[in-house]
């Protein structure tokens, strides 16, 4: 099974391991895709400090990251899986995973970046600022710039058994299952029990909760019509939407 997330826009400080090391992160085809996307970030960052908060989209209260991020070749590292936080990794609480479930979310979890293309939790990275919806003056929409190079490493990443996509719209963009990966692909839904509309905070809490479930019970469904057996027995009101596209319902919304 393989689970691609969004990564969070919050993130955690204080790393203290080494410099990250882009020959040393997951997916290694993506290592010279990566130092073009960090090359530009850096140097727009340690330019004009208004023109690189345009480009990235910064309230004058995060104006610090521009700073941030002008230092990620330097910056001290943590593990991808402690970085991220949020509702959805909050939820999902792989610091408090038994050690099986700590191995299969190592080997199944995979976050999209607009930085990074994609990270596994085990890879050491420096605290960002940098999403996928960002427009970098040489390199244009990072959506769009990480296709092809995705393209590239993903469908031997996504060989066998089941896709879950956790991603929103954004990071979507950077890939998209094609073909016989398609067909074993999931998208899950979170709606309101009663009236069927789809959530918001509550949506990501429930999908860090499914994933942690799965990690937990060592669940390998091999398609979504597996999928759905397997979330049914876990507890989960689950709903087949249409081909490879589940919902789940929730009673609570907060």
């Amino acid at each position: 099974m393989l689970v691609l997330l969004p990564p969070s826009e919050g993130k955690a400080t204080g790393g203290t391991g080494p410099a990250v090391k882009l020959e040393a992160l997951s997916l290694p085809g993506l290592t010279q895709a990566r130092g073009a996307v960090l090359d530009e970030l850096v140097g727009l960052c340690a330019g004009n400090e208004e023109k690189a908060a345009d480009v990235l989209g910064l309230s004058a209260g995060l104006r610090g990251e521009v700073a941030k991020n002008a230092g990620l070749r330097e910056a001290p590292t943590l593990l991808a899986g402690e970085l991220y936080t949020g509702v959805l990794y909050d939820a999902l609480g792989l610091a408090t995973l038994d050690a099986a479930a700590r191995r299969r979310a190592a080997k199944s979890l995979l976050v999209f970046s607009g930085l990074w293309g994609a990270v596994r939790i085990g890879d050491a990275i420096p605290s960002y600022r940098c999403s996928m919806g960002v427009r970098l003056p040489a390199l244009g929409g990072l959506g769009a710039y990480w296709r092809g190079p995705m393209a590239e490493v993903m469908p031997a990443v996504a060989d066998g058994g089941l896709v879950l996509d956790l991603r929103s719209a954004a990071y979507g963009t950077a890939w998209k299952p094609k073909g016989e990966v398609a067909r074993r692909t999931a998208t899950v839904r979170v709606l309101q029990a009663d009236t069927r509309k789809v959530v918001s905070h509550f949506n990501k809490a429930t999908k860090g909760r499914l994933v942690r479930a799965l990690l937990v019970a060592g669940a390998r469904p091999k398609d979504p019509a597996e999928l759905v057996v397997v979330l049914r027995e876990l507890g989960f009101v689950v709903e087949e939407a249409g081909p490879g596209r589940i919902d789940v319902l929730v009673e609570d919304v907060h």
